[in-house]
């Protein structure tokens, strides 16, 4: 009965959507994984814990990006936060203290002030964050972030790309590690892809 319940299940509809345009990819020669994620989503925080050690284990040819899905009021508030502190080289520090205190201990963190208050708890420099936060560079950056959305057709958080053709969640790949195993597959769909043509 459980086969036949599972064969069923996978009928319908791929897990992802192949993109009618397809986005160019950071790093060009590398497999590029993208997760559009908000620090004020509880499905992405969820996400973390599954989606962590697997980057850490990625092949040397696979490129990871995280961007921040900018939806307007405290998304663009948490997006511009973490454009900050990646630009400032400590991201990978203060990446999930800046998700417990928002999931966990209730902070909103939409003031530049508030951030650059929490950040200094952290051992990052106030001023420095600051003077990041305000910079041209930084509001490049957003606007490069929301384009990027808006080309991927993101709906909703969390959301992964792979190499700029293929558009999933982790609803629609049925949780979090058969997230990572559909990420896993287009992967491999796309390294087998480029050696055909690079014979």
């Amino acid at each position: 009965l459980f086969g036949v319940t599972a064969q069923a299940a996978e009928a319908p509809a791929a897990p992802y959507v192949e993109l009618a345009n397809p986005v160019p990819v950071a790093e060009p020669g590398k497999i590029e994984v993208v997760e559009l994620f908000w620090y004020g989503c509880p499905h992405c925080y969820a996400f973390e814990p599954v989606i962590n050690p697997w980057v850490e284990k990625l092949p040397s040819d696979v490129n990871f990006v995280r961007i921040p899905a900018m939806f307007g009021g405290p998304w663009d508030a948490h997006g511009q936060l973490f454009l900050t502190l990646e630009a400032m080289g400590v991201e990978h520090k203060v990446h999930n203290a800046v998700f417990d205190a928002i999931q966990k201990q209730g902070k909103r963190l939409t003031k530049p002030e508030d951030m650059a208050d929490f950040v200094a708890t952290q051992g990052v420099d106030k001023d420095k964050f600051l003077a990041t936060f305000n910079s041209f560079a930084i509001k490049g950056q957003i606007e490069a972030a929301k384009k990027l959305a808006v080309a991927y057709g993101v709906q909703g958080v969390p959301t992964m790309i792979v190499n700029g053709k293929y558009r999933f969640d982790v609803g629609s790949a049925g949780g979090a590690e058969q997230a990572l195993q559909l990420a896993d597959k287009l992967v491999d769909k796309e390294r087998a892809t480029n050696k055909a043509a690079a014979n």
